[in-house]
């Protein structure tokens, strides 16, 4: 039943520049008390959260119908052009002064960015060219629901016309038990103007009636549902029997299982999704559990297992272990420690892969949200040094470490990038001791079969390794030293000058020693 002829929204062709989709609906005789009318202004808001992705997706605008005039029209014009006065207001305003009175507004200054810069709003007005909203931002005082409102009017205007029906069809169903005759909806049509520019969903001229509350029919495979729950013994009914206590109604046919699916039930899209309401239906306590039929064993990744060992190693040198954020500012990765990426090291580095090279560039965010998260990191001292300055008022010496990834760019990988597993230690004391960190050092390179050079003998089994003169800007000149086995050098040790550890830096003011190790070539060397 249509109802009124005049129960019509026409969409004109302008809407499409901005919000090119609305859907409507009304519900009659509805019956108001205090919670029904709290709980209708909470699921509007829950739906502006969620599915309405805070309203850039779809936004939700209600109206008492016996304030207007129908038939309506959406439309898009000028800021300029738009005047009403806005809900809980009683001066009226056009679409810029709105802009200006809502941005310090507690909830709706999130909104207006939605279309602030837009040359046209997005407006809809009834037969006598009343405003009922501005969507996504606001609606007007004129129409607002009370609780003596007897027949809404549901607008949702949207950019995503599947969210929009999803929220439509949601508002409808859970309100129409309020009204007289409960679970009914008066449909409203819905008419694209002649000059609207065709898409995807809509061409010029169509007549579309909301809202469109037919079940969805769906097929699943019975064997199939079954298997994936280890719930061999359920029949055909006893499986239509559990969807149907989850508000589905559905018969088997055989092997198939013929689904109804509820406008209730936007969420449900695949058949995993059928599966996963039988297991609650059945209850998830009383699902068997039992090893897979598979004979492969599961084991800890090596390169995982051997941070964990290297953990051990240093924790048991009386370091403490921190976790820090991989992303880091551009400042605090390059700056702050003095070094300045490098194009040609990512080349070098994609070819030595097991090379400590300090000044690969990062791989970057491309909007990150704050100032603080620029880029993956490139070294894990920056992190440790920021734990480092942040717990400098403990008791002396501090002593820390961290095992983790650091992202390089690698131009050979299909990404661009690769993930690179290093350990990273400092000490800090009232004076420099140099030799504690370098005791560490020795005692993590012992665990992984390697010794020093000079104590290498012909009949050694171990990995011998050298330290060597560097030139890493991160420490200070002729204190530091890179970290060489079989030719390569896998990290780097040192003190750090004072511009990397005072007010200019990362304000620690402590003499402190730090090493970094690339972790991976150990893998294939011990």
């Amino acid at each position: 039943d249509m109802g009124s002829a005049d129960m019509r929204m026409t969409v004109h062709a302008s809407a499409a520049r901005i919000r090119p989709f609305v859907v409507c609906a009304v519900l009659r005789n509805m019956k108001f008390d205090a919670d029904s009318y709290q709980s209708f202004i909470d699921l509007q808001d829950r739906l502006h959260q969620n599915v309405c992705r805070r309203r850039t997706l779809v936004s939700i605008g209600t109206h008492d119908l016996s304030t207007l005039k129908p038939p309506f029209t959406y439309e898009a014009q000028a800021p300029e052009d738009i005047a009403f006065v806005p809900l809980k207001m009683d001066e009226k305003l056009n679409g810029k002064q709105i802009m200006e009175a809502f941005s310090t507004h507690l909830q709706l200054k999130n909104y207006l960015p939605i279309i602030k810069d837009s040359p046209v709003y997005p407006v809809i007005y009834d037969a006598d060219r009343t405003v009922l909203s501005l969507p996504p931002i606001i609606n007007g005082e004129h129409s607002k629901i009370q609780l003596t409102t007897r027949d809404v009017f549901i607008e949702v205007t949207a950019t995503d016309l599947t969210k929009a029906n999803i929220v439509l069809n949601t508002v409808v169903a859970m309100f129409s038990e309020y009204c007289d005759e409960q679970h009914t909806v008066e449909p409203v049509e819905v008419v694209y103007a002649s000059d609207y520019p065709a898409n995807s969903f809509i061409k010029p001229d169509d007549r579309i009636i909301y809202p469109k509350v037919e079940t969805r029919p769906m097929e699943a495979d019975i064997s199939r549902m079954k298997s994936a729950l280890s719930l061999e013994e359920l029949t055909s009914e006893n499986i239509c029997d559990l969807l149907q206590r989850m508000g589905m109604a559905c018969t088997a046919d055989a092997n198939v299982l013929k689904v109804e699916v509820p406008i209730t039930r936007s969420d449900i899209m695949h058949e995993c999704d059928l599966v996963e309401d039988i297991a609650i239906a059945y209850g998830y306590n009383n699902l068997k559990t039992e090893v897979p039929q598979i004979t492969t064993v599961a084991k800890e990744q090596p390169l995982n297992h051997l941070s964990d060992l290297v953990r051990a190693e240093i924790a048991m040198a009386g370091f403490t272990e921190c976790l820090n954020f991989a992303l880091i500012s551009e400042r605090e990765n390059f700056q702050l420690m003095k070094r300045k990426p490098n194009a040609a090291d990512a080349q070098r580095s994609a070819a030595q892969p097991y090379e400590y090279f300090p000044n690969v560039p990062a791989a970057t965010l491309a909007n990150p949200s704050t100032l603080e998260f620029e880029l993956v990191r490139t070294s894990m001292l920056p992190g440790i040094l920021k734990t480092l300055a942040r717990n400098k008022h403990q008791p002396l010496p501090i002593r820390i470490f961290e095992v983790g990834d650091v992202v390089v760019q690698d131009p050979t990988r299909e990404v661009g990038s690769r993930n690179v597993r290093r350990v990273a230690a400092v000490y800090a004391a009232n004076k420099s001791q140099f030799q504690v960190l370098h005791g560490v050092l020795d005692q993590l390179f012992y665990a992984l079969n390697c010794e020093p050079q000079h104590e290498a003998t012909a009949k050694s089994r171990r990995t011998p390794f050298t330290l060597a003169a560097s030139d890493d800007p991160t420490f200070l000149q002729h204190r530091q030293a890179s970290i060489n086995i079989k030719g390569i050098s896998v990290g780097v040790i040192g003190e750090l000058p004072p511009d990397v550890l005072t007010g200019e830096g990362f304000d620690i003011n402590l003499p402190t020693s730090a090493f970094e190790i690339n972790l991976e070539p150990f893998l294939e060397w011990l």
